[in-house]
């Protein structure tokens, strides 16, 4: 039968082992203590001594740092004014000199007499005249253009647009033959730019009957700022 135990050599051979490190432990110990010690001791003896100065109460106090820069605030700006009104002036030189009238070389008596009951051809605004086909505009990209450049810089840049009704005479061949303002915008301005845009209407002239008549007819004008 075979003897799977441990051999009793190696047995013994540990146990004497670990009784040697028992006896010895202490003096290695104490071994160990001694030499850390005298390490630091002679580390501490050889070590360049540092003091730091104390400031005494007769010493001056150190100067103050301002970590605020000193930054001078800007003036506001000024505010921009709005643009003045423009003032129409004379642009006739006073110092012009003007000729003396003289009638002897423009006898009265060789100029036509004035025209009697000029324009009574044209009726009344909102007269009634016979038609079946509306006048239209055939136009409108040009006075959109014209809007545009009539319109008053001064309004505009204001901000201020408004609507004028403005009658229109149109004659049998589609030309604009009259206009009157027939409901302001407010501003007389505005009112006078839409009459200068008015004369440039092109119509198509109304017809009655298929023959073409002349009407009077009531738009609006409107300048709208952007």
């Amino acid at each position: 039968m075979t003897d799977h135990t441990r051999p009793a050599p190696l047995v013994k051979l540990n146990g004497a082992a670990n009784e040697g490190f028992k006896r010895s432990f202490s003096s290695w110990f104490w071994g160990s203590i001694i030499a850390a010690t005298t390490v630091h001791f002679l580390a501490f003896a050889m070590w360049p001594t540092m003091s730091v100065p104390f400031a005494s109460d007769d010493s001056d106090p150190p100067p103050l740092v301002d970590l605020v820069p000193d930054v001078k605030k800007p003036e506001p700006p000024e505010p921009i004014a709005r643009p003045a009104t423009p003032v129409a002036t004379e642009g006739i030189d006073p110092d012009l000199p003007i000729p003396e009238v003289i009638f002897d070389e423009t006898p009265p008596g060789i100029l036509p007499e004035p025209p009697d009951n000029v324009g009574s051809s044209i009726p009344d605004p909102g007269a009634w005249i016979p038609y079946d086909v509306l006048p239209h505009i055939k136009n409108r990209d040009e006075l959109r253009r014209a809007l545009v450049r009539e319109y008053p810089a001064l309004l505009r840049d204001a901000g201020i647009g408004g609507t004028t009704r403005v009658w229109f005479y149109v004659d049998e061949t589609g030309k604009v033959a009259r206009t009157k303002v027939h409901g302001s915008s407010g501003h007389t301005s505005l009112d006078d730019a839409a009459l200068r845009v008015a004369h440039l209407y092109e119509f198509a002239p109304a017809l009655n009957r298929d023959r073409p008549v002349a009407v009077w007819v009531s738009l609006d004008i409107t300048f709208r700022p952007r």
